[in-house]
């Protein structure tokens, strides 16, 4: 018996919901986008039928939050207008995440890891080949309302630094163990936001900023939300936003567990993810208390893989990860070919999505 590759889980308000009217599109207020890495390839077959078929159905503004990877694959959502630039854009998302490779910098030992600056440097290209000149069309859609996460430090994190910056995250990890509040003192939130529409969910749970998504600052804010310390540089004074160095988002908002019970109106929260729990910050992937859902979920419909679907399908029986970078070394192809195996699995996702939303009533897990 094959086994089902899609897992179905709800906060309890959303779980009614489901129960008494199914899967709907004009339900849908939010969607979040988590860090993660190469795990989110796995989530493209999905974002294309939400994106460029099922909302479609639908007329509701919906606001697309992301952080690193997620920032990256909501930012796409925007660029597009009709079913076949959704495939389009995704596609070319997918597969540019698959084959990037960093030529070896010039300088360097053969072999030896490239620096956070050579990095930056080709993962900043990327991104102006991506969105250069289309800053305004990503923020003119129609429907979606865009917002990108990223971290800004303070104190010793203020600027980048080869003592400042280890040290600054060694203070900001043991804040952390104390509690989430406690690490905004090393580490704040902040929101570049569309303008046009206010973000729907309070930020009043954690140290947060809201800054104005523009297209002068809409690339370095993408940039600073994909910006893994020790890997990439900080991006620095981002146009807009306070003075500072800006990191990935996913330190302070790993998987996004955001206040969404708190949203105005009776909308829901679709969430595509790779996984049923939802980390609050990078720091907390080791503290299991800080897992469990909250009645900050209590409106969220979470989509992710069913893990015995993963063991058996998925090649090495995992999601792609930055592991396989190490794994696979300087064989790129091979790591790429592994990678593509997996999105290709994941069509299953979508095909067992786009049949649940037929349904008149959904039974979903419990989150």
């Amino acid at each position: 018996m094959t086994n089902k590759a899609l897992q179905i889980f709800a906060g309890p308000r959303a779980r009614a919901r489901l129960a008494e009217r199914g899967l709907r599109p004009e339900d849908i207020q939010v969607v979040p986008a988590a860090a993660g890495g190469p795990k989110g390839l796995v989530l493209g077959p999905l974002d294309q039928f939400i994106f460029g078929d099922w909302l479609a159905r639908s007329s509701q503004p919906v606001h697309l939050i992301g952080a690193s990877i997620g920032a990256w694959r909501m930012a796409t959502a925007c660029l597009t207008r009709n079913e076949a630039e959704v495939r389009a854009e995704f596609d070319r998302l997918s597969n540019g995440y698959v084959h990037q490779r960093y030529e070896d910098e010039p300088g360097a030992k053969k072999g030896k890891m490239p620096s956070a600056a050579w990095v930056s440097k080709g993962f900043a290209a990327t991104l102006h080949e991506v969105f250069g000149g289309r800053e305004a069309q990503a923020l003119s859609h129609p429907r979606f309302r865009l917002h990108v996460l990223a971290s800004r430090g303070r104190k010793l994190l203020a600027r980048e630094g080869r003592w400042r910056t280890p040290l600054g995250y060694t203070a900001a990890f043991a804040a952390n163990v104390l509690s989430r509040p406690t690490m905004g003192s090393w580490i704040e939130r902040v929101a570049f936001s569309d303008p046009r529409t206010p973000l729907p969910i309070p930020l009043t749970d954690y140290r947060s900023h809201q800054v104005a998504l523009n297209t002068t600052n809409f690339q370095a804010s993408i940039l600073a939300s994909c910006s893994i310390p020790f890997w990439l540089q900080a991006v620095h004074d981002i146009p807009g936003a306070p003075r500072g160095a800006y990191w990935d988002g996913g330190i302070t908002d790993y998987h996004l567990h955001l206040n969404y019970g708190a949203m105005a109106g009776d909308g829901l929260v679709l969430y595509p993810h790779f996984q049923r729990h939802v980390v609050p910050g990078w720091l907390d992937k080791a503290l299991k208390r800080r897992h469990r859902a909250t009645a900050f979920l209590d409106n969220v419909v979470l989509l992710a893989p069913d893990p015995a679907w993963i063991q058996s399908a998925m090649p090495n029986a995992k999601l792609p990860d930055r592991t396989d970078f190490q794994h696979y070394g300087d064989d790129a192809d091979a790591r790429a070919q592994v990678w593509l195996r997996g999105i290709a699995e994941s069509q299953r996702l979508r095909d067992e999505f786009a049949q649940a939303c037929e349904a008149g009533s959904v039974q979903a897990l419990p989150l």
